[in-house]
């Protein structure tokens, strides 16, 4: 199956726009932008959602309005109603496990302690491929995660981030065209 929906997971709200745990908003908004769509509320999926065209194959694009911790009660009833599997749907997310501005794609496996993965493995199944964006451990071993994820990236890690967006943007449109595997060989293995 062909991945056809891509998922940027993250926090509804100004207040949390440019936190870490947003990077899944803010790839997906940047490929919106980068393929001219438009995004609407659909309150039937308690979600953002914009449609876009890549090379030649239509595409889903989805903001949960959910909050993270609860990404598939948007995900999973979108995915429901269209009859797609999980397996058709890509979730960008951040990864603490990962330096700043590091891309990963994998696809299966566990929730990893994030909690929008494991909601989206409860409502959606477990074949989906996951875009991680390095965000970095946290600072110090006593500062609360939430803190961490829930910070504002400073100037500088923005500026990085910014220097990364064109590989970003390949790689979702890899990811699109010709799939998981090859996605994964290109991006997992370079300097990124």
């Amino acid at each position: 199956m062909s991945i056809t929906v891509i998922a940027g997971l993250g926090n509804p709200g100004a207040e949390y726009a440019r936190t870490r745990h947003n990077l899944g908003f803010w790839l997906v908004d940047a490929f919106a932008h980068q393929g001219g769509a438009t995004w609407r509320h659909e309150p039937r999926f308690q979600a953002e959602v914009a449609r876009a065209d890549v090379a030649g194959q239509p595409v889903w694009l989805l903001k949960p309005q959910t909050f993270m911790n609860e990404s598939g009660l948007a995900v999973g009833p979108f995915l429901h109603f269209h009859k797609l599997p999980s397996s058709a749907l890509a979730a960008v997310h951040d990864d603490i496990t990962l330096p700043l501005g590091r891309l990963k794609i994998t696809v299966r496996g566990s929730d990893g302690g994030h909690h929008g993965i494991a909601s989206l493995l409860a409502q959606a199944g477990p074949d989906f491929a996951r875009v991680k964006l390095g965000i970095g451990s946290k600072a110090h071993p006593e500062m609360n995660l939430a803190d961490h994820v829930l910070s504002r990236l400073t100037p500088e890690e923005e500026a990085a981030l910014a220097a990364r967006l064109p590989d970003y943007l390949q790689a979702l449109k890899l990811l699109i065209t010709e799939g998981p595997d090859a996605a994964m060989n290109e991006f997992n293995r370079i300097k990124n």
